[in-house]
């Protein structure tokens, strides 16, 4: 009877994993993706809507995300079906028995990330007058712009707007949101933000001569803002007649009187909130 000859041991074929490898005849190797417990407050993106959110709960098989305005969608759980700091991953349910917390709140009233890593910087910018209004918006919408990967930056004011936007360059993912004080009718502002020509920049803007005026005057226990006489610097005048220093005294207390949202008036809040939606759509193909 003829022997059998005997090319190796099988063990070494069963060892390479599909999993692992691929298709390595085909010599294409398949990147094996790396799966993550859903745990709650974790923040995911489905890559096919842009919708992000931290996750709040599981219903028959699929998870319910929240995004930072409070709005709920639900989600199946398939397989590289999130993405994960820009990583695409398989969600894991947690372990039996664990229910997800009702989410912390952000200054801003989004959903507070647990843990936060800051998200790779944008193109798109969100430009602000100046340094305080830079600041504000960092003390109440800051965790959002770090979840989003917004810059803020300060211009200094708006007078060269139109130049700046065209040394900026903007282009689809290349987006710019502008805030502007006292953006009313007739104002030197309206007319040079009425200039602009541009699908890829956004300018919103509140009433106020200046951004302390868009902070409510009862966080910072007076009945109102004075009324400053025309040929005195706004914030000089505001100054004397509180008796709180100079400006930098008085922004000060400005800041520190500022907890949330809830301190601004709401011309302030839904200026910022509409120019953070505009610069983080998703780019159009």
């Amino acid at each position: 009877m003829a022997s059998t000859a005997r090319a190796g041991p099988v063990a070494s074929v069963s060892a390479v994993r599909s999993h692992d490898y691929g298709d390595i005849l085909a010599g294409k190797p398949r990147k094996s993706i790396p799966e993550v417990v859903a745990e709650p407050g974790l923040v995911v993106e489905d890559p096919a809507s842009g919708f992000c959110g931290a996750v709040v709960r599981f219903e028959l098989g699929n998870v319910v995300l929240e995004d930072r305005h409070g709005r709920h969608r639900l989600f199946p759980l398939k397989p590289a079906g999130f993405l994960v700091d820009g990583t695409p991953v398989t969600l894991l349910r947690p372990a039996p028995g664990k229910t997800a917390a009702a989410p912390a709140r952000s200054a801003s009233g989004s959903t507070r990330v647990a843990g936060l890593r800051a998200r790779t910087a944008r193109e798109s910018r969100i430009w602000v007058e100046g340094v305080h209004d830079a600041e504000l918006v960092e003390l109440v919408w800051g965790h959002d712009l770090r979840v989003e990967g917004v810059v803020v930056e300060p211009l200094d004011g708006v007078d060269n707007l139109p130049e700046r936007v065209a040394e900026f360059g903007t282009g689809p993912g290349r987006r710019l949101g502008v805030l502007v004080d006292h953006l009313v009718a007739g104002s030197k502002e309206s007319r040079i933000v009425d200039g602009l020509r541009d699908g890829n920049v956004l300018v919103t803007g509140h009433p106020y001569v200046d951004v302390w005026e868009a902070v409510k005057p009862s966080v910072l226990g007076i009945a109102a803002w004075p009324r400053v006489p025309r040929g005195v610097e706004w914030k000089q005048g505001v100054c004397a007649a509180l008796g709180w220093g100079e400006p930098a005294d008085g922004w000060r207390r400005v800041r520190a009187a500022v907890r949330g949202f809830r301190d601004l008036e709401p011309p302030l809040v839904g200026a910022v909130e509409r120019l953070i939606d505009f610069v983080t759509e998703p780019a159009e193909d």
